[in-house]
């Protein structure tokens, strides 16, 4: 599961990075303040998409720590209603971040069962 869940979170952090990327550049040019500031936040977000798949692979706590804030940073920056689609990506990143948890929770109970035995 947690090789699962870091490939899906390499692979979204790419589409994040691209949409905020575009979002950022295009607003930017057409003079939207706000919008560029949300796709510059998106812009982080991607990146902690990609730390977080990255941690999943060996360390699934970290990888959980990372992608809960990169949900937190996608509610934040889905509050300015120009970019509302970082909503969507801070949910998934938070299913994600629960995802890890219940793969780490697994992996230590299956640990301690082991050395029990």
């Amino acid at each position: 599961m947690k090789i699962a869940i870091g490939i899906i979170s390499i692979f979204l952090g790419l589409l994040v990075l691209l949409q905020s990327c575009t979002v950022g550049t295009a607003s930017h040019i057409m003079g939207d303040q706000a919008t560029s500031e949300a796709g510059a936040v998106g812009i982080l977000v991607g990146l902690l998409y990609f730390i977080g798949g990255a941690f999943a692979f060996g360390l699934p706590a970290v990888a959980m720590v990372v992608l809960a804030f990169a949900g937190l940073l996608g509610f934040a920056a889905a509050s300015s209603e120009s970019f509302s689609d970082m909503m969507v990506w801070a949910v998934i990143a938070l299913i994600l971040a629960v995802g890890v948890f219940f793969s780490w929770r697994s992996g230590r109970k299956a640990k301690v069962a082991q050395s029990n035995a």
